[in-house]
């Protein structure tokens, strides 16, 4: 028997001893890429003791964003300004039960950072606002396309009344950190309840190792990767001077 699968059994029959407003819990609390990682499926399992919908948005850790503008000189494109957002998500993804303005007020979507359009993306110096919305804009776009966040909003299924799960997938480029898991019991279009479950995405292994030579021996990494490709080129062209 799968691990979340116990785990979800064991939840079920705590609800069941003591009802809870919200309580939720992930099928594993560690993402571990290896050399040939591809991606990670997760999931999420959870109960409620009162009516409502679900929200559930992950985060990763925060980092400054440097997004740049770029403009046209004498025929050539260069980079004509810049704006850098500090601890801005390196990951964004948002499930709910429902599309998200039906189940929430607008300002709790905002103050909740709930959907793409609301994330907190907070620039390091004043600009205008015109200015501010093309940055952000652009920054949100460029996460889009290496799936990094996500526009579209994940499905959360209630299982019964009370229990609900939702599968959430991490791109093999996912970023390494802490991430948090929130998950909100909306009613009337308020939050009425909500549980923050954390979330490491770590290197083991021996991509570990070669991460960990590269960023702090960069020299040696690079001495290695040469006589790496000679011994390789050598190995190769001795095998087809045989054949």
């Amino acid at each position: 028997m799968k691990a979340w699968v116990l785990a979800f059994l064991m939840l079920l029959a705590a609800v069941r001893a003591e009802a809870q407003t919200l309580s939720a819990d992930l099928s594993s609390h560690v993402i571990g890429i290896t050399t040939g990682f591809v991606g990670a499926n997760l999931v999420l399992f959870g109960s409620t003791d009162k009516p409502g919908d679900i929200a559930i948005i992950v985060r990763g850790p925060p980092t400054d964003i440097t997004v740049r503008k770029k403009g046209k000189i004498l025929g050539v494109w260069i980079n004509r300004s810049s704006a850098v957002f500090h601890d801005a998500p390196s990951f964004y993804a948002v499930a709910a039960t429902k599309p998200l303005k039906d189940i929430a007020l607008p300002e709790n979507l905002t103050r909740h950072a709930i959907g793409l359009e609301n994330v907190k993306l907070q620039p390091i110096g004043r600009m205008p606002e015109q200015d501010l919305a093309t940055f952000r804009a652009a920054l949100i776009t460029a996460q889009e396309k290496v799936d990094l966040y996500r526009d579209s909003v994940a499905p959360v299924t209630f299982l019964g009344e009370h229990l609900f799960r939702a599968d959430m997938f991490f791109p093999a480029n996912v970023p390494t950190g802490s991430y948090s898991v929130e998950v909100l019991l909306l009613s009337g279009g308020e939050v009425v309840s909500a549980q923050t479950t954390p979330l490491i995405v770590s290197r083991i292994g021996f991509s570990n190792g070669v991460f960990v030579v590269a960023h702090r021996h960069a020299a040696l990494y690079g001495t290695g990767a040469l006589i790496f490709a000679i011994a390789a080129g050598w190995a190769a062209g001795a095998v087809f001077r045989r054949v």
